[in-house]
């Protein structure tokens, strides 16, 4: 069953667990559309929301590397 595709965005994902973090870091840098053209990319027959959580939760510094979203936009995400 594939979730993710051109109906649904990362702004309206709901992530749980350690995946919020790493979504709203994403959306607090203006990276949300960057983040759904690489997925729609990455996975052009979609994922399931396990498996977008699992990306946002388990890969954030690929993530984070790959959207060009610094260390201190991190940080600030973290305080």
């Amino acid at each position: 069953m594939k979730t993710f595709n051109e109906n649904t965005t990362l702004a309206n994902f709901e992530a749980w667990s350690g995946a919020k973090d790493t979504k709203e870091t994403i959306l607090n840098a203006g990276k949300a559309e960057e983040f759904d053209y690489l997925i729609e990319e990455l996975y052009p027959e979609g994922l399931s929301e396990t498996q977008l959580n699992d990306i946002l939760w388990f890969e954030p510094d690929w993530i984070y590397e790959t959207l060009g979203i610094s260390e201190e936009e991190e940080e600030e995400e973290e305080e």
